[in-house]
């Protein structure tokens, strides 16, 4: 009986302590020609964009041949959030092109899933940012009125060997 009651409390001890402990940073993860890697934010700040963890290392590196899909899965956290995609490709002749953005997802259409697909067919993915928005605003750098800062972002390193 003692030692019934000793493993129960022990177990009880553990799933107090487990409960207690503070949830991690969120991860997203990339699908490309059938691999898939989870990565961490290379950044993750309070909604005020102010206390920041940084993590340079983060960065997750994906095979993906040119024109091919990459599908992203956010967890509840960003869908239910201000998040978008940023991306940088290159043309069939290896010409880098401007950066383009997703649309941007909020909370009132929660999006889990977000399927990159490259404007032609032969173009080359370079790289990806899943960047979730928090409540802090600045004045705008390219004409516009206002940016909203980024609160986390993940990066996805394309190799395109």
């Amino acid at each position: 009986m003692r030692r019934a009651l000793s493993v129960l409390l022990t177990a009880g001890s553990l799933l107090a302590a487990t409960a207690c402990a503070a949830p991690g940073n969120p991860e997203v993860t990339f699908y490309a020609d059938g691999k898939t890697v989870t990565v961490k934010p290379t950044q993750y700040c309070d909604v005020k964009s102010e206390d920041c963890d940084v993590d340079p290392r983060a960065t997750g590196v994906l095979r993906v041949r040119p024109g091919r899909t990459v599908q992203i899965s956010v967890p509840g956290e960003l869908a239910n959030s201000a998040w978008s995609v940023k991306f940088t490709y290159r043309n069939a002749a290896g010409e880098a092109q401007e950066p383009l953005r997703s649309r941007l997802f909020t909370e009132r259409d929660p999006k889990y899933a977000y399927s990159l697909v490259l404007p032609n067919r032969d173009d080359q993915l370079e790289s990806v940012e899943v960047q979730q928005y928090g409540a802090r605003i600045e004045a705008g750098t390219a004409g516009g009125a206002f940016d909203f800062v980024a609160r986390g972002t993940w990066v996805l390193s394309v190799d395109d060997r």
